[in-house]
């Protein structure tokens, strides 16, 4: 059993200011073989499930009925950034099922990805559903209502069908039973599932023992992900530029809250990590130096994944007075 250190720290003046504790735990062949912190603990998993919740329709054969191929299933996998790229495929998808921006649950918000807000404000309009970084998962879970000749009306609660298969797909992948799955809403408006750090890494590992044995439904998702990774999240967030710069190695996926999953699919092993006080400043930095314990990753890390790694504390001059890093 490995042990990784992977608490961060702000600091400033060269003092810790700050200091953000990490959990994480790391699963292969189905047993825990790594760990930082606490790997029992119980926690949403927040958008981390989304290739798993696509799943039901995929298997169902609604997906293809729907004419789709790997755009849309990517950004059904994905937390994208609110760009007009994203923005377009959605739109594309509920107009394929004969539905509205009305029809969605989620509520609108602004792009994640600065180039969306930008291109959002410059445009003069506000942000729409579409533009709901959850809103590709809300198209499919409507497409799965759609096809299987389910209502839509309330299609994101707990009781309907397309809830249900997804929580009994959850529940397969991550060995735990769905009486035991926590469950609660998600800032989305869907249900969102509770559980150990062990239980979120497993899932992720069995994706990735999936894929290498080229399992149908589990290498499209993977196949999506790692081969569209601007439509998971966008210009310069964290998961397309992870994806990128592994050339597809990995497939991750970013949570809300500090939590984050990544499948190293070559090697069958899955990774789950929380920041503990659920700071995003601490996640991707923790994120990258355990893919670099489990060699995933050099020492010395591509330029476009440094900028994660050891990040600046400005004040409002822009001066650097401090960083956010590993804690040493």
């Amino acid at each position: 059993m490995r042990t990784f250190h992977l608490d961060v720290v702000a600091t400033r003046g060269g003092a810790v200011e700050s200091r953000h504790r990490v959990h994480a735990a790391v699963v292969g062949d189905d047993r825990l073989v790594g760990v930082a912190g606490d790997p029992s603990l119980v926690t949403f998993w927040r958008s981390c499930a989304k290739p798993f919740q696509v799943m039901p329709l995929v298997a169902s054969g609604g997906f293809d009925r729907a004419g789709w191929g790997d755009d849309q299933l990517a950004v059904a996998c994905g937390s994208h950034g609110g760009e007009p790229e994203h923005v377009a495929i959605v739109h594309a998808m509920l107009r394929d099922l004969d539905l509205e921006e009305g029809d969605l649950a989620c509520g609108p918000h602004d792009p994640l990805a600065p180039r969306g807000a930008r291109l959002l404000r410059e445009s003069g309009i506000r942000a729409t559903r579409l533009h709901n970084n959850c809103s590709g998962k809300h198209a499919a879970m409507l497409a799965r209502a759609r096809t299987e000749g389910w209502s839509t009306e309330g299609y994101e609660r707990d009781e309907h069908p397309v809830q249900r298969a997804c929580t009994e797909e959850v529940a397969r992948w991550t060995g735990v039973a769905p009486s035991s799955l926590l469950r609660a809403v998600d800032g989305c408006g869907v249900v969102v599932y509770g559980m150990s750090l062990e239980a979120m890494a497993r899932a992720y590992s069995r994706l990735a023992g999936a894929v290498l044995r080229g399992d149908d439904v589990p290498s499209r998702v993977a196949h999506a992900m790692r081969t569209r990774p601007f439509l998971v999240g966008g210009t310069d967030r964290f998961d397309t530029v992870l994806m990128e710069e592994t050339d597809g190695g990995v497939v991750a996926k970013i949570g809300a809250e500090g939590v984050h999953s990544v499948a190293l699919l070559d090697r069958g092993i899955g990774v789950a990590l929380k920041v503990e006080d659920g700071s995003p400043r601490a996640q991707f930095p923790a994120v990258l130096r355990l893919l670099q314990c489990l060699g995933a990753l050099p020492h010395a890390l591509p330029p476009r994944l440094a900028e994660f790694f050891d990040r600046p504390v400005r004040n409002t001059r822009g001066e650097i007075v401090g960083d956010v890093t590993l804690a040493s």
